[in-house]
């Protein structure tokens, strides 16, 4: 019996509509043909699934892998790159399709980029399985649910589960390999939308949402996987927000009855998922006095996580007018890391820090810093299920790195975005973050897989940036209407 013959590919992109700018090729990272084969066995989902394939006995058709950390609208060519060099190594007869996508992916002519890619590449392979691991900050579509047979979305919020996610789905293709069973994926969207700060699965709704879908699996045998997806709220699109999917190979009445108890349920909790950040006013009068152990502060408006630029300086601006001692903060800033780059450590020096990356930041923020040591950038994560694996899988590149320090303030400036979801990021750089009395984190959930374990407490705060947890503030276009909460 002759192997069956699996075409991978990844297209892994969480496009911000409402950040200046585009996001072009240069700002993704390629494999392509054998070069994706590198990821077998890393901590990736696609390093997940090509284990899989191995144990299964697949023979591996690998063609193109295009991933980029989350940023603005992303151009048109990229996609057309990214289909050119597909079609180019997608050589006949194949078996299946292995997918591995984010699923909230926007360019200029394409709001649905997925649906697109799928709808291709079900006119080019035919009648064939096409599965895949997806992101449930995914704005699915039903063009998606059309052309797919079975994707998997992650289900934990931080991502601890993405290679899971994406072995349970390789598994479900070998199912379907060998029972010759072919799902088909049905989808509903509730007129539901929540900023990234409501959508932990620790927490409600999302915690409730998954524990329905989890019963629904087990009661029916039918199921091959039921997706609770949270959405993104930073992409404009008429099908961005909450939904759900069911892959089944079961009639269609008693899909549409999980997918209707599933929407009721978010409509019925719609308000917790609706997590608003408190003013930075009131952050800082609790650190006065100081209190014992860790505080994390939390700026989910400039979730770097979720394509904000990582520059803000509403909070080092808070934490230096408060002088709040043993702190720490990292910046994304490429500019003043090159203008240290020639100075040798302990220079005293007046620096422009951040403030660069978006328009509704006050800009450069001019301060007095020493220098404390350079490097790569380069660290090993610490954390191989963290949600930056989910991204990167083994090892990250923060670019040409910088440590200053402005009293007692501890400034990390990098030349790269760097999602802060592993402790590797600050100990790499001769940071221990559990001697800290305060840090501070660009993000909005996936921080807490890394800082649970250590932080006293965690305060959440609202500064200016792109990605605002106040919705009603964004000037939507796209969203289908009426819509929780801006209606």
């Amino acid at each position: 019996m002759s192997r069956p013959r699996v075409l991978f590919a990844g297209l892994f992109h969480e496009t911000h509509t409402f950040l200046d700018g585009t996001t072009g090729l240069p700002d993704f990272q390629l494999l392509r043909g054998d070069e994706v084969l590198r990821c077998a066995g890393d901590s990736s989902p696609l390093g997940g699934a090509l284990e899989c394939a191995k144990t299964f006995g697949w023979e591996v058709l690998p063609t193109v892998d295009f991933r980029a950390s989350p940023s603005a609208i992303v151009k048109d060519e990229v996609i057309e790159a990214f289909w050119e060099e597909l079609s180019a190594r997608l050589a006949a007869p194949i078996d299946a399709v292995y997918l591995v996508l984010h699923g909230a992916m926007v360019s200029p002519s394409l709001p649905d980029v997925e649906g697109e890619i799928l709808s291709r590449l079900r006119e080019r392979v035919g009648d064939v399985p096409i599965f895949g691991v997806f992101d449930p900050h995914a704005n699915f579509t039903q063009r998606m649910a059309d052309h797919a047979n079975c994707l998997v979305a992650y289900r934990e919020n931080p991502h601890t589960d993405a290679r899971a996610a994406a072995i349970l789905a390789a598994e479900l293709l070998q199912r379907s390999l060998t029972t010759k069973q072919m799902p088909r994926m049905y989808w509903q969207h509730p007129p539901v939308m929540w900023p990234p700060t409501g959508t932990g699965t620790a927490d409600e709704p999302m915690r409730s949402l998954e524990a329905l879908a989890r019963r629904f699996e087990a009661e029916n045998p039918d199921f091959w996987c039921v997706n609770v997806i949270a959405g993104f709220s930073f992409a404009d699109t008429p099908d961005t927000g909450v939904s759900f999917t069911v892959a089944t190979t079961g009639p269609a009445a008693s899909v549409e009855a999980a997918l209707q108890e599933l929407s009721a349920l978010a409509l019925e909790t719609k308000a917790s998922g609706n997590v608003t950040d408190p003013p930075i006013a009131g952050a800082m009068a609790a650190l006065n006095p100081l209190p014992h152990g860790l505080t994390v502060l939390v700026e989910p408006s400039d979730n770097i996580g979720g394509g904000a630029p990582g520059d803000g300086t509403g909070l080092l601006r808070a934490l230096v007018a408060h002088r709040i001692p043993n702190a720490a903060i990292a910046i994304n800033d490429p500019e003043a890391v090159q203008r240290l780059s020639t100075l040798r450590p302990n220079t005293r020096v007046s620096l422009l820090i951040g403030g660069r990356g978006s328009r509704l930041d006050e800009g450069p923020f001019p301060l007095e810093v020493e220098l404390l040591c350079m490097s790569d950038g380069k660290f090993e994560l610490e954390d191989k299920q963290s949600h930056l694996a989910a991204m990167a899988g083994d090892r990250f590149d923060m670019g040409p790195c910088a440590v200053v320090r402005h009293a007692q303030l501890t400034i990390l400036l990098t030349s790269h975005k760097t999602p802060p979801f592993d402790l590797g990021q600050w100990r790499s750089q001769g940071i221990d973050p559990a001697k800290l009395s305060v840090i501070a984190v660009k993000a909005a959930v996936a921080h807490r897989r890394a800082y649970d374990s250590i932080a006293a407490r965690m305060i959440w705060v609202d500064t200016p940036g792109p990605c605002t947890s106040n919705l009603l503030s964004l000037p939507y276009q796209h969203i289908q209407r009426p819509i929780f909460p801006i209606d």
